[in-house]
Parts: C-alpha cells; structure tokens; sequence
C-alpha cells in the first residue's frame, strides 16, 4: 500500500513531469489557452503513456534484454510510441473533429513529447527512490506510474488553461501580454508544486 500511495504522490505532485522533470514543454505552453484544448491534450498524452508502457515494458523486459540489444531501446520506444499517436490521431479525427482541429500541430507531436519517452524510459529504469528498497518494477508498477503521470500532465495542463483563461479578462501591460505573461504564470505554478516536494 505505501508503494501505491509513493507512485501515485510523486507522479501526480513531487515528480510532476512538467513542474519538475520539466518534460512536456511544448504542449503545456502551446495547448493551454483554453481548458477543452488542455483537458483533450492532457487526456490523449494520458492514454499514449500508458499504452506506450504497456506495449513498450514487456518488450523491453522478456525480449530486448535477454536478446541483448537494450541499447537500442530509445529506437524502438519511439517507433511504438510514433504507432499509437497515428492511431490515436485518427480516432479523435473520426470522434471529434472539433477536439482534432484545437489540438492541431500539437496532436502528431506527441510522438515526439519528451514526457511520453520520458515515462517509458523512466520505468524501466532505476526507480528505488519512489518505489522503496526491496520493491523491484514489474508491468503493474509501470502501468500505475504511466497512467498517474498522465494524470500529473493533465491536471498541470487544467490549472494552466484555467490561469490564461482568466488573464485573458485582465489588462496586462504590453511588455507582458501574451507568451511571456504565459511564462510568468508556468514560473509560479513550478513554485507552487515545489512545494510538494519539500513536504515529502
């Protein structure tokens, strides 16, 4: 139970993949103007995270490692995640155009989403400091790592989307208007999550 409850903290809030691995960047600044745009985002990197470890875990563990070509690792994941983003695209381009048009340039781009190959890679690393000494990773870990980090993602996505959403009511000077008010606001949010991990 103390192993569930350290994944789920440190992926959600300690080790939250933007406010603190700062993996996800583009997306977070590019995709967050309105909630529905984040929340949609948040939500597909979610499902490729998770279907990415699904997929890329067993291979890596029962057929990478013991045919000794691990070092190709970063390959394959990224060919397996670029798979599931095509899927995935055509779904949402199918269910909701409206989701697919918001989400432009930003939904073929997480094939390239440093947090996707981030949690992939992650997982079948050494993960001793959240996990516990004497806790060895295995696919139901990995799993709950992948779908809470995508948690992590979308609920930062939210409160960022949230913020601009509401600055957008306030005159700013022009010196800050636009990107680098969006800058000023991620800065604050980092600082409010920091917190987190000085509680742990």
């Amino acid at each position: 139970m103390a192993t569930f409850i350290a994944i789920i903290l440190s992926a959600v809030l300690t080790d939250n993949f933007i406010t603190t691995q700062t993996y996800g960047i583009c997306p977070f600044l590019g995709v967050s103007k309105k909630t529905s745009s984040a929340l949609g985002m948040g939500v597909a990197v979610t499902l490729v995270m998770v279907l990415a470890t699904a997929v890329t875990y067993p291979i890596y563990t029962f057929v990478m490692v013991p045919l000794e070509f691990d070092f190709l690792e970063i390959i394959f994941f990224i060919f397996i995640i670029a798979s599931l983003v095509q899927m995935l695209e055509m779904i949402i381009r199918k269910i909701s155009p409206s989701l697919y048009k918001a989400m432009g340039v930003y939904l073929p781009l997480i094939t390239t989403n440093c947090a996707v190959l981030g949690v992939t890679e992650l997982v079948i690393g050494d993960m001793s400091n959240i996990l516990g000494a004497g806790v060895a990773m295995n696919m139901g870990w990995a799993l709950l790592y992948a779908l809470f980090a995508g948690v992590g993602f979308t609920l930062v996505m939210v409160i960022m989307s949230g913020l601009r959403e509401k600055l957008n009511y306030y005159k700013t000077s022009k010196a800050l208007a636009g990107f680098p008010i969006a800058m000023v606001t991620a800065c604050f949010i980092c600082m409010a999550f920091y917190v987190f991990s000085l509680i742990g």
